[in-house]
């Protein structure tokens, strides 16, 4: 695992955007149109570019695997950070979901604990490398750094079938949301 550089960039996106193409929390946030597609790499854009600021952005040895991971205690409102805002809005969300998904942020943030954290806001493998361990070995480094750093890494899932794989890390879900879907909200201690 390697820290990404911005010439991976583009590589990342199409990983997080192909990885998260069916996704129910993604699709409930982008823009549901012949554009969605567009949507959904305009989200990755956006989170690549907040976790090189504010976080670490994680690329497997082989280029098939990746990590965006953001420290929100780090996380500051300055002039870039505003403008990725803006541009979120128009390319990936659109006018009429700002209301639908700053109520879903509102809510996720009240189960959130304010406390230091590794947020692991996405991780993903090429679709056709998955299910060959990658997935698992980059949760792995990342928990490995997250506890070097003696931090707890929070994340949520809509995807039910992924829990059991969280919890052999260590995760445990320690809430849970009902909007059109179930997002699971999962804990790992800094200690394990």
């Amino acid at each position: 695992m390697k820290k990404a550089e911005a010439a991976d960039k583009a590589l990342i996106i199409e990983i997080l955007s192909r990885s998260f193409e069916n996704n129910q929390s993604v699709n409930y946030i982008v823009k549901q149109d012949s554009s969605r597609i567009n949507a959904i790499r305009a989200l990755m854009d956006y989170s690549f570019e907040m976790c090189s600021l504010f976080g670490d952005v994680w690329l497997s040895d082989n280029h098939q695997a990746c990590a965006l991971v953001l420290y929100p205690q780090n996380k500051r409102a300055t002039f870039k950070a505003i403008l990725l805002d803006v541009k979120l809005i128009i390319k990936a969300i659109g006018l009429l979901g700002i209301k639908k998904t700053l109520n879903r942020e509102s809510k996720i943030k009240a189960k959130q604990p304010k406390e230091p954290m590794a947020y692991l806001w996405f991780i993903g493998v090429e679709p056709n490398q998955q299910h060959k361990g990658l997935g698992s070995k980059l949760l792995q480094e990342i928990t490995n750094d997250a506890t070097a750093k003696q931090l707890p890494v929070y994340l949520e899932t809509s995807t039910i079938k992924n829990l059991p794989w969280y919890e052999r890390f260590g995760f445990i879900v320690y809430s849970r949301l009902e909007l059109s879907y179930n997002l699971f909200f999962l804990k790992r201690e800094a200690d394990i």
